[in-house]
Formats: structure tokens, C-alpha cells, sequence
């Protein structure tokens, strides 16, 4: 029996209440019901968690590579943005420190491509309109060391990175960079400038799916902005132009996205009347949305996540709104849907 007993342990089925309880949208004052013509909530897997990050911090950017997940810079309370490099070991369910960022960085966008870390962009400041960065660093794990890369052709912070192709796709960030969107090539160290965004925005989340460029969600504004959407735009890098897909259930800003086994998942985010404990997923074979049971502690200022093992990785975020709750907790979801 202790296997089973420990499998139990490590995983709790996501109960979002009864009806008359939060239902997705944001919890706290001021949270607001789901939206007319919401889904109903279904299970779709089991949530869990794993050992805590070394530091508290949140708006920090996340990039997975080779079983291991980095977790970069952000900033705990203090709001004081760090260099800390965290690595999560996914075999030995361990963490350690890794090499220090060349300068201190928030709101970053990272990837893992071709055995190297890339962090992109970012700011150095925790007011939102001050300190955007157009750098780009590359970690070899096996050096230990960050090297500076062609920078990005403009300052911008909390927008989202998404590798396709072998190459890394930028979209979005903080006003006035929210149509930005521009493609990195790690082989010849070298950006293209790509068509603008149809709406600009920030702290939004993205994927690629079947050879085109996700971006969903997000704000309009600076700081804790109450302009939220829902939209849902995809890039065709063939085609070289954008469309739209079937919006959010909800607009939310700060969440977080990753593939699994077919479908499109995002969950957490956080507004102006509170934190959303939403998990949703997009199912590109019918174009739609669908509610799953809410995440046990919603988080947000994430940026970057993985696919690794049969889990969906979370880790930390701020468990409140604004810059100044960061934690430590280091969530996982074992999906059992399946958009394939």
C-alpha cells in the first residue's frame, strides 16, 4: 500500500468548489463570475507539487533544457530585481544556484534551444515604464558562463518567447513596445523584424502550434492595468501574416502557457480585483476552450514553462497582485487530456 499511499501524497485532484464557488473567475474582493457562455469545469488531470525554489522571486522568466528548468532573475518583496540564476534538477527533484545573470533582470522572455539558455529582453527596474533592455544572453551549461548576443532590435519586458523551428519567436511587451514582434536565429546569432501584432499588449502567454505562433491574452496598459483581453492571435511564419483563433474564456493578464500532449494549456494570471486560479486549455483540432478545475494556489508573473516528464511545470509567481508576493511553491499538473 505505500505506493498508493504516496501517490496520494504527491497529488491532489484541483477542486474549484462547489458552484457557488469562485467558478474561474478572479477570487478575493471584488472578483467577478465566469463570463456568459464559459464551459463548465472538468478535471482533465491531477495537480501536485515538488520541491520550493531557493528564492521567492516572481516576474521572472522560466526556459527548460536537457531535464533541467532555469529559472531567471525576477525580484522577491523588496521589489529589488536580482541577477539569481535557479536551476531545478527534474530527475533528482533538486534545486541549486546557477551562474549569476550578467546584470539584474524582471520581466524577462527565456528559451532553451540547441543545448543553450537564452534570456531576451527584460527591464532592471520594478516600475514598469522604467529600465527595458534589449539584451540577449546565451548560458552554455556546460561553460557556466553567460556570453551577450546580438541584442534585440528594441528594449521591451513581459512579453513572451516561443521556440519554432529552432529559432525564437518574441511577441508582444510593455507599452510602447506591445506590437513588437521580431524572430531570433541562434545559429546566425542575428533578428528579423516581423509584421507588428494586431493588438498590442503585455504579460501575455503564447505557443506554437502546428507550425504557427499562438499569442493569447494579456493588458493594454502599465502597472495592474484593468484592461485585460481576451484575444487570440496566430502567426503563420510561411505565410507571413496574422489571424485570429477562439478567444480566452475569460481576459486575464500575467498567466502562464505550455503545450501538452496536443493541447494548449494556461492557467493563473492576476487582475486589478484579484488573482484567477483559472486553468484552461485550447484545443486547436476544434478550435475552442475548455474550463478545467482551478489550480490549488493560482500564482502569476511567470514567464515561460515546460512540458517535462508528464507534467506541466508551475513554478513560483506571486500568489497576490502586484510585485510583492513572490513564492516559493513549485506546482505540477499530470494532464489527461489529450488534443492529439
Amino acid at each position: 500500500m505505500k505506493p498508493a499511499i504516496a501517490l496520494l501524497a504527491l497529488f491532489t485532484v484541483a477542486c474549484g468548489g462547489d458552484s457557488g464557488g469562485s467558478n474561474g473567475g478572479p477570487t478575493g474582493p471584488g472578483g467577478t463570475p465566469p463570463p456568459p457562455g464559459s464551459t463548465d469545469q472538468i478535471n482533465g488531470g491531477m495537480w501536485g507539487s515538488r520541491a520550493g525554489l531557493i528564492e521567492p522571486n516572481s516576474e521572472a522568466a522560466v526556459a527548460a533544457l536537457n531535464g533541467k528548468l532555469y529559472f531567471l532573475g525576477g525580484y522577491p518583496a523588496s521589489r529589488v530585481t536580482q541577477r539569481t540564476v535557479q536551476v531545478y534538477d527534474i530527475g533528482s527533484n533538486s534545486w541549486q544556484l546557477g551562474p549569476p545573470l550578467p546584470q539584474p533582470n524582471n520581466h524577462g522572455m527565456a528559451a532553451g534551444v540547441n543545448g543553450r539558455v537564452y534570456l531576451i529582453g527584460g527591464q532592471t527596474s520594478d516600475i514598469s515604464e522604467v529600465g527595458q533592455v534589449n539584451t540577449v544572453y546565451e548560458l552554455d551549461p556546460g561553460k557556466g558562463e553567460w556570453v551577450e548576443k546580438a541584442p534585440m532590435p528594441t528594449a521591451r519586458s513581459g512579453g513572451v518567447a516561443i521556440v519554432h523551428g529552432g529559432r525564437i519567436y518574441v511577441a508582444a511587451g510593455r507599452p510602447p513596445a506591445g506590437s513588437d514582434f521580431a524572430v531570433y536565429d541562434p545559429g546566425s546569432d542575428s533578428w528579423q523584424v516581423l509584421p507588428n501584432l494586431p493588438s498590442q499588449r503585455n504579460h501575455v502567454t503564447g505557443a506554437a502550434i502546428k507550425g504557427r505562433i499562438h499569442v493569447v491574452g494579456g493588458r493594454l496598459g502599465h502597472g495592474l492595468s484593468n484592461q485585460m483581453t481576451t484575444v487570440h492571435e496566430v502567426f503563420d511564419p510561411q505565410g507571413g501574416g496574422w489571424t485570429t483563433a477562439a478567444p480566452m474564456l475569460e481576459a486575464r493578464s500575467g498567466m502562464n502557457g505550455v503545450m501538452a500532449q496536443g493541447c494548449f494549456h494556461v492557467w493563473g494570471g492576476e487582475g486589478p480585483a484579484g488573482m484567477f486560479p483559472d486553468h484552461d486549455y485550447y484545443d486547436p483540432q476544434g478550435n475552442k476552450w475548455v474550463r478545467l478545475m482551478d489550480m490549488p494556489t493560482p500564482v502569476h508573473g511567470i514567464f515561460g514553462s515546460a512540458f517535462e516528464n508528464g507534467l506541466i511545470w508551475a513554478l513560483g509567481g506571486g500568489t497576490g497582485i502586484g510585485g510583492n508576493f513572490g513564492s516559493t511553491i513549485n506546482q505540477v499538473f499530470q494532464p489527461s487530456v489529450s488534443c492529439q
